[in-house]
């Protein structure tokens, strides 16, 4: 079943015809129905095609069947976030020629596109989505579920919130039992500001968690289900519960899973008011993250914004800051904190109607694209506010109404 198979991949990768390899073994036209498994041959012809091409038939049978079992465990390793082991095994399996004849070609590429997007690799991980984008009518149940999910992941990645959800909801769970999907379903939702069902879902993928024993999965799932809780409760318990995830982070060795932890923590207060703390926990954060990365930046526009509404650094240090993250950010072509790190400058610099301007003409209809319900209520605020300052009664009302609804 295999041998002609793995023949014929090896013939053509030493570009070599079906006469070259067959003289004195075999007929070209006996290859041919060797390659396609049109005629029964012995073994001997299958040894000498083998010695000839520099390979050992059976070895070869075996890395081919192996494959999927390889696939499948490093499906578990990524879903594990296990990241030195999921870089090995995807050096090898770049090393693995046999992989292109598989029946597991699609799996393991849409694999690989998750691996790349848990390196932050979306524009190598975007050529390999269009790629299968054009075969998918090729891939099995389980795969087209599969890639379902990895365009959720993908377009969270892109800040493309609203084309997650989209996603990751039209997945058929009877034909896929990853309900790891449930967690960046939530991510999502929590994305657009839908805390109920941001809990809800957060709380499904923390059980599937506990249920493959993944703790620091089910770490990350808790905190997304902590950060719903807005003002329920005690804040203090609050407080509680995200020191004891940090100290839960630093058990199991997790410096970028308590990175995200100590940013939520520093919004927790920001959202306050509580700038000094806020401040203090977002710098911590960012010394846990490649300055380069988008959850940097992320944590530097937090820091930015508490020292400024704080007062706790002068404007030139704040007005560098800001530049250094808009320099990061155009590197990147990452339109969202282009657009942060641009207002903050104007913010800093008090130039009022520049930061007004550039809010309603470029910021709120990016914010609106991609469905950041929380920077779309400021922006709007912010915009009726500067408006009824300005006695621009119609442009206010315009946008008080767009508040309303």
């Amino acid at each position: 079943m295999y041998e002609g198979k793995i023949i014929k991949f090896y013939r053509e990768k030493y570009q070599m015809t079906q006469e070259q390899l067959g003289k004195g073994i075999c007929s070209g036209t006996h290859i041919s129905k060797i390659e396609r498994l049109h005629t029964e041959y012995a073994p001997e012809i299958v040894t000498l095609l083998s010695e000839r091409l520099g390979i050992t038939i059976e070895n070869e049978i075996i890395k081919l069947k192996n494959i999927k079992k390889r696939l499948n465990h490093w499906h578990d390793v990524l879903v594990m976030q296990l990241f030195e082991e999921m870089d090995l095994i995807n050096h090898e399996l770049e090393q693995e020629d046999l992989i292109q004849i598989s029946d597991y070609i699609y799996f393991y590429k849409l694999l690989r596109v998750r691996y790349l997007l848990m390196h932050n690799l979306t524009e190598e991980a975007s050529d390999i989505i269009v790629e299968i984008q054009k075969k998918e009518h090729k891939l099995s149940s389980y795969e087209a579920n599969l890639f379902k999910h990895i365009l959720g992941v993908y377009y969270l990645a892109k800040h493309e919130n609203l084309k997650a959800i989209q996603a990751l909801k039209s997945i058929n769970e009877a034909d896929y039992n990853n309900k790891e999907y449930t967690y960046h379903l939530a991510v999502a939702y929590h994305s657009i500001e839908s805390p109920v069902m941001a809990y809800f879902f957060a709380d499904k993928s923390r059980q599937f968690f506990k249920e493959i024993n993944n703790y620091p999965r089910v770490i990350d799932a808790e905190m997304l289900m902590v950060i719903q809780v807005k003002d329920d409760g005690d804040f203090k318990e609050t407080i509680l519960r995200f020191k004891n995830l940090i100290k839960s982070c630093d058990l199991c060795h997790s410096p970028a899973r308590k990175a995200r932890v100590l940013h939520n923590l520093a919004f927790e207060y920001y959202r306050r008011k509580n700038y000094e703390p806020a401040n203090k926990y977002y710098k911590e954060s960012m010394s846990l993250k490649d300055n380069e990365s988008f959850p940097y930046l992320l944590s530097l526009e937090g820091f930015i914004n508490s020292a400024f509404y704080g007062g706790l650094l002068p404007k030139d240090e704040l007005l560098q800051l800001a530049k250094e993250g808009l320099e990061t950010a155009l590197k990147k072509n990452e339109p969202l904190y282009i657009n942060l790190f641009t207002l903050f400058s104007f913010l800093i610099q008090d130039k009022e109607q520049e930061y007004h301007q550039y809010l309603s003409e470029h910021s709120l209809p990016l914010f609106e694209k991609f469905g950041f319900v929380y920077l779309i209520k400021r922006s709007k605020k912010e915009l009726f506010n500067y408006y009824l300052e300005q006695k621009k009664t119609g442009k206010a009302l315009k946008m008080a109404n767009l508040l309303i609804n």
